[in-house]
């Protein structure tokens, strides 16, 4: 494991600790990791002199004292908010139902889009292959009729060129916009 790694996975099992405890819990580690180097073991086993990540977060949060701790107070419903929650479902489920049904529609919106991209995409390669076909026989007929259905067939491949580095970007975008949405560090990485 890397040094990063290590700190990264410290941060995340630190996390219900004060923000500039945590810092300073991490500056002390990555302080001790880069004197082990300097002693000269790799990174890899002055990470691991230190000791795994899940050992050396319980013994801090083992040392840190319950008050500077975020903590959640657990407290049981009243028998009038009970009451309140139970009356009050028929709307707040539906209104729930509803806005997770907007947000799907939305998600499925923009693929529906992404797909419809390279449809244009893939119509412009056949109009392009067509223009060219078709202008090499309509060039026994009519020269003009050919040469006007070639230029209109290479100017479908640049537009068809033009239109897959937009469909590849599109592409991209939407696949970073569901990986920030379905994991916890999309964004972050």
């Amino acid at each position: 494991m890397t040094k990063r790694q290590f700190l990264f996975s410290l941060r995340d099992r630190l996390e219900e600790l004060p923000p500039q405890e945590v810092e300073e819990r991490l500056n002390f580690y990555s302080e001790m990791i880069d004197d082990r180097m300097e002693e000269g073991l790799s990174e890899e086993e002055a990470v691991a002199s230190v000791g795994t990540v899940d050992r050396v977060a319980a013994q801090i949060l083992e040392e840190t004292p319950p008050e500077k701790r975020k903590s959640f107070p657990k407290r049981k419903l009243k028998p009038w908010e009970i009451t309140l929650l139970v009356l009050g479902s028929p709307l707040w489920v539906s209104l729930l139902i509803g806005a997770a049904a907007v947000a799907v529609s939305l998600y499925a919106a923009g693929w529906a889009v992404i797909v419809s991209l390279w449809a244009v995409f893939a119509s412009l390669i056949g109009c392009a292959l067509g223009g060219v076909i078709g202008g090499i026989v309509a060039a026994s007929l009519s020269g003009a009729a050919g040469a006007a259905l070639i230029g209109a067939g290479i100017l479908c491949a640049g537009l068809a060129i033009l239109m897959f580095l937009g469909c590849q970007a599109a592409t991209k975008g939407i696949c970073l916009l569901t990986k920030m949405v379905f994991t916890k560090r999309g964004a972050a990485k």
